[in-house]
């Protein structure tokens, strides 16, 4: 059996987010020589070139010294999951959590779960990563990430996904819009009017869909990269969004505009939020608590319709009224 060690597996499992070891070794706050000389090790021990060092080039690695680090990054949060067992056993979590967040959710998701966790856990350490799936998928397959809280729309198949809330798409108005005084909106009222699009992945190409499936086609007023700015577009009266009902979010606009939120007739674009990771990777018990507790105070701000739910069971979250 080759020999090597977890500290060599850990620093070999860095190795793919660095183009040259020398910012790996800065990274991992070791010189580069003894970074050089743990990588020589591990080549030694498996009698496999696990990567190309160049001093001009910089470092690439090799394809199994890709499949290497890949696969160590999986025995190393085994052995964390290993870890955390015990320490549940003494009834205490303690160690890192790195978690991502769809950046349109971050906001309303996010401050409520840091603070729970913080009093239930406070050994637990939770780094955050706000982007769009172009950014949150990829860093979950190179084991950046532990989990990621994003919209149950376009995942690949190669996840395992958990059902925090369920939501849909809502008519979000301007207080002094006609419109507001209606009960629901029919999209096709809404075609007409400037549309200020939310820009990210995967909330432009839903949008876009949901027209399609209707024969409309928007007026497009807007696109903005930034769900704030969407909705103080709207405060202003500059055009309507369309966004997904989300907790924690309040009828005004960060100027302090007015925002009615209105159910679209018929109802259009039911999807749910979801903790997702990679269906080969064991999730590790404190991130397990992490999306658990995302589950159980977003159900908690919609006592009306929760019911007696088990653990790791689907919730639904106020809407945006």
């Amino acid at each position: 059996m080759p020999k090597f060690t977890f500290r060599q597996l850990e620093l070999f499992a860095a190795l793919p987010e660095h183009s040259t070891l020398g910012s790996a070794a800065q990274q991992l706050h070791i010189s580069e020589s003894a970074l050089s000389h743990a990588v020589s090790e591990l080549e030694a021990a498996l009698g496999e070139q696990l990567c190309i060092r160049r001093k001009a080039k910089g470092m690439h690695l090799t394809p199994t010294g890709r499949h290497f680090a890949k696969r160590a990054r999986e025995l190393l949060r085994e052995a964390s999951a290993l870890a955390d067992g015990l320490g549940e056993l003494r009834g205490e979590l303690k160690g890192p959590v790195s978690l991502g967040c769809y950046t349109g959710l971050a906001s309303n998701v996010l401050p409520a779960v840091l603070e729970g966790m913080a009093n239930l856990h406070p050994k637990v350490e939770i780094s955050i990563t706000v982007g769009d799936h172009s950014d949150l998928l990829p860093a979950l397959e190179d084991g950046s990430l532990d989990t990621a809280i994003v919209y149950d729309i376009g995942l690949p198949a190669d996840v395992e996904r958990k059902v925090i809330y369920e939501t849909e798409v809502m008519a979000v108005l301007g207080a002094n819009d006609p419109l507001a005084e209606e009960d629901d909106v029919d999209l096709a009222d809404l075609s007409t009017k400037p549309l200020i699009m939310l820009n990210t992945a995967p909330s432009t190409e839903y949008t876009q869909l949901m027209f399609a499936q209707r024969g409309l086609k928007p007026n497009l007023g807007a696109i903005v990269p930034q769900i704030d700015l969407v909705r103080a577009m709207v405060g202003r009266g500059l055009g309507y969004s369309l966004l997904m009902s989300r907790p924690n979010q309040i009828p005004v606009s960060s100027e302090g505009k007015g925002l009615v939120t209105r159910h679209l007739r018929p109802r259009a674009g039911q999807t749910s939020v979801v903790a997702v990771w990679p269906k080969e990777a064991v999730l590790t018990i404190r991130a397990k608590a992490v999306v658990q507790y995302a589950v159980e105070v977003l159900d908690a701000l919609n006592p009306e319709e929760s019911g007696d739910r088990s653990s790791w069971a689907d919730e639904s979250p106020p809407r945006e009224k």
